[in-house]
């Protein structure tokens, strides 16, 4: 009798720890939201704890302060697939050296990202005007390894002599400022596409012909 007592005493403690789980998740999914629309400073943890359906003293049982969800915002992105290989579909294309193929992949999976990810967009935009340390830290754990990552492609390539000298990070900038410019106008300014009105196909394929006719020999 005491072994089974035991046994179910393991299994409500698990299952109680599994809910936990889920309502932090439950808590971070709601605080992105909010913080895209009303920003950190703006954001109110009675808001976040409205959005998420559950008490403001449930929030603060998870999360001590409003940074504490910045940073668990940031780790759960870390955690997706994306995150976790984010050049994994680059490198067949790295391998042949099929320089169109491997921009142009770059270019769609950022363009579709960005649209299936708006309130954490939404929400990096906010934290940059605002001056929030979550900006810095974004750009310190992911967009340096962009950086670094097509930098490096470009130099091989180089060294290939398939493109002409260039500094590798002025011609990443470019790049990723004009897809990022066109996601930004879909997103938050042109939502109708007034302006352009292209597939994210079309736009991907445009940048990539942009930038390697300006590189290559």
């Amino acid at each position: 009798m005491r072994v089974e007592a035991n046994k179910k005493s393991i299994e409500e403690l698990h299952g109680k720890r599994l809910q936990g789980d889920e309502r932090r998740q439950q808590i971070i999914r709601a605080s992105i939201e909010v913080f895209s629309t009303r920003g950190c400073r703006g954001a109110t943890t009675k808001e976040i704890a409205s959005a998420a359906g559950v008490s403001e003293a449930t929030v603060f049982k998870h999360f001590a302060n409003k940074d504490e969800l910045y940073s668990a915002i940031l780790d759960a992105k870390a955690c997706e697939p994306m995150m976790q290989n984010p050049f994994e579909a680059l490198k067949p294309y790295e391998e042949k050296g099929d320089d169109f193929g491997f921009f142009y992949t770059a270019a769609l999976t950022i363009l579709k990202n960005h649209r299936q990810d708006v309130d954490f967009i939404r929400l990096m935009m906010h934290s940059a005007l605002e001056g929030h340390e979550l900006a810095t830290m974004f750009l310190q754990n992911f967009a340096g390894n962009f950086y670094e990552y097509f930098s490096n492609y470009i130099a091989g390539r180089q060294k290939d002599g398939a493109f002409r000298v260039v500094e590798s990070r002025l011609a990443i900038r470019a790049f990723l400022g004009m897809i990022v410019h066109h996601s930004l106008n879909n997103i938050l300014w042109d939502k109708e596409m007034k302006l352009l009105q292209i597939s994210d196909e079309t736009a991907a394929r445009g940048f990539t012909e942009l930038l390697l006719s300006g590189i290559k020999k």
